[in-house]
């Protein structure tokens, strides 16, 4: 298993917000977490990327303890973060915010005498043209559609090589063409790495699910399975999906 979580809980004012026995994902899986708000999603993915300490319990990623560690030594064990709300640099273009997120020497020093190597650039225009944003390298991030900057910022990910991506949210916002197109995305980089989906839109939840899907309750993991399964559940319909469950596309 590339990530393995035992007994992990964390508390906020003496409310516990997350109280997971066991979570698993397995190499080259998308997992999508599904619940309704305030069920802990969020937090779990803010753990696992080291932006919130947790009170207890233990993550094992790629088989390293990673609890604890700062927020860049997880980013360079290999866990990619992409937040629900876009936060791209709107002033600079969409070139040179790939750019800043291209994997190389770090440092005043290594920098003053960093120079654009065609490598980068390539590199670059493919993740561009993965994401499609080829044509839109130029223009100020800024001025990207709401979608267009979903996309950058899974771009942005991307280009940190990571092993595991946390996407939170990604069809929010997004026109129907946008959302199945990012559902394609997000399938195909599953080919070469692990990803983890958070989401509500369940008709995209459905294109998307094609392994397993976890229900977070209160922080507790309700169930697990197959996106069916998961949708038929009377446990899930009672506290999450109720009549949406019936409005989902046949």
């Amino acid at each position: 298993m590339l990530l393995e979580v035992k007994d992990l809980n964390v508390s906020f004012g003496g409310v516990k917000a997350l109280d997971l026995s066991e979570f698993k994902v397995a190499d080259k899986e998308l997992r999508v977490i599904i619940g309704p708000n305030g069920a802990g999603k969020s937090t779990f993915m803010d753990i696992l990327c080291g932006k919130t300490m947790a009170n207890g319990g233990a993550v094992s990623f790629n088989q390293q303890h990673i609890l604890g560690k700062r927020e860049v030594e997880i980013a360079n064990l290999g866990i990619g973060r992409k937040f629900q709300k876009p936060s791209v640099f709107s002033r600079l273009t969409v070139f040179d915010n790939m750019l800043l997120a291209t994997k190389m020497p770090k440092g005043v020093f290594k920098s003053m005498f960093f120079r654009l190597s065609g490598e980068m650039t390539d590199k670059i225009h493919e993740v561009a043209a993965k994401v499609g944003l080829s044509e839109h390298l130029n223009k100020l991030a800024g001025n990207l559609s709401h979608g267009q900057k979903q996309w950058l910022e899974i771009a942005i990910v991307i280009l940190q090589e990571p092993k595991l991506m946390l996407i939170d949210e990604p069809a929010a916002g997004m026109s129907d063409e946008e959302t199945y197109k990012t559902g394609e995305l997000l399938l195909e980089l599953a080919q070469t790495k692990s990803v983890i989906v958070i989401e509500h839109d369940m008709n995209f939840v459905k294109q998307i699910a094609q392994g397993m899907v976890s229900v977070l309750v209160r922080g507790k993991l309700l169930m697990e399975g197959a996106f069916d399964e998961v949708r038929n559940d009377q446990r899930v319909i009672d506290s999450y999906l109720g009549r949406s469950n019936a409005m989902l596309e046949v």
